[in-house]
């Protein structure tokens, strides 16, 4: 039996155009949010580690093996000092470049900027207060950072 006119041509092109990468239905909203109330931002920096991410490495790292996604941004091999870049982690908390929504005892964004290039931290982890990172383009910088 012979298909309906283009249909295949249709399975075809459904199956051979690759993976779509993910879009997001609306814009994420960056803003800088104060601590909330009782919130002691240097107890908070001072528990808060960088730990990285495969899905944004093309090269072996501290983080593990690369995993590179195809939407993910991809991490500059230069920066593979984990303690330095704790270190930015906790200037940024404690300077207060953070953004809601909190989970347990952290921010889930934390922002720092370095050479021109704004990186933004992400909670992978709330109990541990584990952050991976990666560049924003200009146009993704939260407001009110500089």
């Amino acid at each position: 039996m012979k298909p309906r006119a283009g249909l295949s041509d249709r399975l075809l092109n459904r199956h051979t155009v690759g993976v779509r990468t993910h879009k997001r239905r609306r814009p994420h909203r960056r803003g800088l949010v104060p601590a909330p109330s009782g919130v002691d931002l240097a107890t908070i920096a001072a528990r808060a580690r960088y730990v990285g991410s495969g899905e944004h490495k093309s090269f072996p790292s501290f983080a593990g093996p690369p995993a590179l996604r195809a939407d993910a941004s991809k991490c500059d091999p230069s920066l593979g000092d984990a303690a330095e870049l704790t270190l930015w982690l906790r200037e940024a908390i404690v300077a207060g470049l953070v953004g809601e929504p909190w989970e347990l005892e952290f921010p889930r964004y934390v922002w720092v900027v370095r050479d021109g290039v704004c990186y933004e931290g992400r909670l992978v982890n709330a109990g541990q207060g584990h952050y991976k990172g990666y560049p924003l383009e200009p146009s993704e910088w939260p407001e009110g950072l500089e």
